[in-house]
């Protein structure tokens, strides 16, 4: 019998789930993943931050806040030509998704607008999958991105509803949900999910689970990042969390949203092979690839290569969601 794909999940099942015997929720959670994925393969993205620094929200664990003084040097939109020279390399080294995180509050239509439309466009055209991250959109930018060849869209709900503002005041909970409901409406994927380590508790990764689990529509990805603290910010004194933390959200998520990409994100760099493997067995399929994953530490892609080869994994094609549909229509 066939695992339903469910939007109405009450909190109390998605904490049953979360806190099972943790061996029994990883069965549990690679079962799912073997049902609706091909196991061993792994979707490989490269995020490049086209405009870093300077940003005017005050989210406490990032690096590209105004407000804090950290290690990063403000930098405007970069050329076209340069970051689709960055696109291509991307290609080169195997990435099928190529993102592009502008450290903005929300997007205007002026002039960097149309220039980033612009860049999704030529980017679309090489054959890979375009996502962005630009901060807030209404209907209209995201109608605007998905004519240009956008292919999904990145809007993380951090935390859970009551946790949201403790780490952020300059914007609410319900307006990163009027985002994802914007980018919906305009037929574009959506990337959505959260960071863990920032103070929350056991209660906050559920209800954040539990809000992308009832959405109207799962998002098409789900990142699981674990903060990596930034000397200068607020958060600079959290701990990193275990590896086994990062499992039970992975094999949460893989439960609940059964035919999502889960990423594993941010945080990867401190993680061994082995606890990466357990990530994959648990239900992650999709990863970051190069050194740099805006403005914090990730595995080079060299290492990503040698792990790729010991697990027998393989990259996911590009566009291989839309290629299966017209398949079969």
């Amino acid at each position: 019998m066939q695992t339903e794909i469910r939007n109405n999940w009450t909190k109390q099942e998605v904490e049953e789930i979360y806190n099972m015997p943790l061996m029994e929720l990883m069965y549990k959670a690679s079962t799912i993943h073997k049902e609706f994925q091909k196991t061993g393969e792994v979707q490989v993205c490269t995020l490049l931050s086209v405009k870093t620094g300077g940003c005017k929200e005050d989210c406490s664990y990032c690096s590209q806040s105004a407000r804090y003084n950290t290690h990063v040097q403000p930098h405007k939109l970069m050329r076209t030509d340069d970051v689709v020279q960055k696109a291509k390399q991307a290609k080169e080294n195997g990435s099928t998704r190529f993102c592009m995180g502008a450290a903005w509050r929300e997007a205007r239509s002026n002039r960097d607008f149309e220039k980033v439309l612009g860049m999704v466009s030529e980017i679309n055209d090489m054959g890979m999958e375009v996502c962005a991250t630009l901060g807030m959109l209404d209907v209209e930018q995201a109608e605007k991105l998905k004519e240009a060849g956008l292919y999904a869209y990145n809007h993380n709900l951090d935390t859970s509803r009551e946790y949201y503002d403790k780490v952020i005041t300059t914007r609410t909970f319900d307006d990163r949900l009027e985002t994802i409901a914007n980018v919906q409406k305009a037929k574009i994927s959506v990337c959505s999910g959260g960071i863990i380590g920032l103070g929350e508790t056991d209660k906050d990764r559920i209800g954040m689970l539990y809000t992308l689990a009832t959405l109207p529509q799962h998002p098409e990805s789900v990142p699981v990042n674990a903060l990596v603290p930034v000397e200068g910010t607020p958060m600079e004194g959290n701990k990193m969390v275990s590896t086994w933390e990062m499992i039970r959200m992975i094999a949460t998520a893989r439960i609940l949203m059964p035919k999502a990409m889960v990423r594993l994100s941010a945080g990867r760099t401190e993680m061994t092979t082995e606890a990466q493997a357990l990530c994959f067995m648990a239900g992650a399929n999709s990863i970051f690839a190069g050194d740099q994953l805006l403005t914090t530490p990730n595995p080079e892609e060299d290492a990503d290569k040698v792990m790729f080869n010991l697990l027998g994994l393989t990259p996911r094609a590009s566009f291989k969601e839309v290629k299966e549909e017209s398949v079969s229509v």
